[in-house]
């Protein structure tokens, strides 16, 4: 399978990539995936971004032994050298990737930046819970 069979989920969304829409955080909202995705058939785990040259694979569930939460988790992931910034930004970015398609019962909730946003996704008429969660959004 190639990269773009699977859905890529970010273990941690407070990443590179939202750091990029931070100023279109009232637009975008963050899925929240229930758990048991992790037990489906196929589901891998990476180390750091899938992308990267640098990243490994693992079978999931046993290959979130291999994720380092503390990197993955960091508020910041920059560093004073360049090289470090660059490897801790793509640890940061730590995927599930789930073949082919992530089902709608496995949406467990939503994450929002601000009330806008809230009002934007409750217009949507999805029932799904909606959180207040600005740090994510680096607001």
């Amino acid at each position: 399978m190639f990269l773009h069979d699977y859905v890529n989920l970010y273990i941690n969304a407070r990443n590179k990539m939202m750091y990029k829409r931070r100023d279109q955080h009232a637009a975008v909202c963050i899925l929240r995936i229930g758990c048991t995705v992790l037990d489906l058939p196929d589901v891998v785990i990476s180390d750091r971004n899938a992308s990267s040259g640098w990243a490994r694979f693992y079978p999931s569930p046993d290959g979130l032994a291999h994720i380092d939460s503390d990197m993955v988790f960091a508020q910041y992931w920059t560093h004073e050298d360049a090289y470090e910034t660059m490897e801790h930004g793509s640890i940061v970015c730590a995927e599930v990737l789930v073949p082919h398609v992530v089902e709608p019962g496995s949406i467990i909730g939503a994450y929002v930046s601000c009330k806008e946003g809230e009002q934007l996704l409750a217009n949507l008429n999805t029932g799904i819970a909606v959180t207040l969660k600005p740090y994510l959004f680096f607001r």
